[in-house]
């Protein structure tokens, strides 16, 4: 099956999300309104999935596809997850001077090997407060992550990469497994 018809119906059904619509006193309303939505989704979906088929592979598996939606589904929940914890962490602290902040440059080596998934993990990395993807080291397959708990609380820095890239591995079709041991990791590399 040709992808990109596939990836115009994810974006217009996107677009039922990103623009929403307002539900009126009556059903027949809510409908009208629904059926108009998703009418400018795929006419703005179908042109730019056709436009940019370049970009991925031409043709999909549908039953492969279906099949990481878990895997999707869980890691933006872990994402969502940490980012709260993040965010309070984070937040505790600016409230709390006292409380102290070890800031270290953190190596972690990974077992993804494909751009998108490395970018994945580092986009999630840098998005969750406190950490930040600084470089990616592309001889070794390890990011450079700055942590304001890295000297003191390093298992709290690697963990949630790990559950990440774990999900990656599957979602992006690795070649190595979730079981498989991550690489050495490099721990603290820089002193402040």
């Amino acid at each position: 099956m040709k992808k990109w018809p596939v990836v115009g119906a994810l974006l217009a059904v996107l677009w039922l999300f990103v623009n929403g619509f307002s539900a009126a006193d009556t059903p027949l309303h809510t409908l009208e309104a629904l059926v108009g939505a998703l009418l400018v989704g795929v006419a703005v979906g179908f042109p730019i999935a056709w436009a940019t088929r370049g970009i991925y592979t031409e043709d999909t598996n549908v039953a492969r596809t279906l099949s990481i939606v878990p895997s999707a589904l869980l890691y933006v929940l872990l994402f969502l997850r940490e980012l709260l914890t993040a965010n309070l962490d984070v937040a505790y602290r600016v409230l709390s001077p006292s409380m102290p902040i070890d800031p270290d440059v953190v190596a972690v080596p990974l077992r993804v090997e494909s751009d998108i998934a490395i970018t994945t993990i580092a986009n999630s990395i840098t998005l969750t407060p406190g950490t930040l993807t600084m470089d990616y080291d592309e001889t070794t397959n390890t990011l450079y992550v700055h942590a304001i708990t890295g000297k003191s609380d390093y298992e709290s820095v690697i963990d949630p990469i790990r559950a990440w890239e774990d999900l990656a591995l599957v979602i992006f079709d690795e070649q190595r497994s979730p079981d498989d041991a991550p690489p050495a990791e490099g721990g603290e590399t820089s002193g402040q």
